[in-house]
């Protein structure tokens, strides 16, 4: 999937990583105000948050691929980092060094 978002990236290469940070932000706004519209009572159609998850997945991809990471490799990461949190009993905790 990272490779084949390559295909689809259409942006300026000089600016790549503020685009696709800040593209990133709005795409998760956006799944947001879908969220805070159903907390108000209107209705929203799963699949538009689906549409939005998956534009959260194309920007995550490209940032993998801007840094040279595999989405294995940060999935992984982040599993170890979690799992010792738990281990130790600080995942409620607060700080990125716990």
């Amino acid at each position: 999937y990272r490779e084949w978002t390559r295909t689809t990236a259409e942006y300026p290469k000089e600016r790549e990583l503020e685009y696709l940070l800040m593209g990133l932000a709005n795409e998760v706004g956006e799944l947001l105000g879908k969220h805070k519209k159903e907390i108000r009572g209107d209705y929203v159609n799963f699949t538009d948050k689906l549409d939005e998850l998956g534009d959260v997945c194309w920007y995550l991809a490209r940032l993998f691929d801007h840094y040279g990471l595999s989405q294995m490799e940060v999935l992984h990461r982040n599993f170890v980092k979690l799992t010792d949190r738990k281990n130790r009993g600080v995942i409620k905790g607060s700080g990125d060094k716990r």
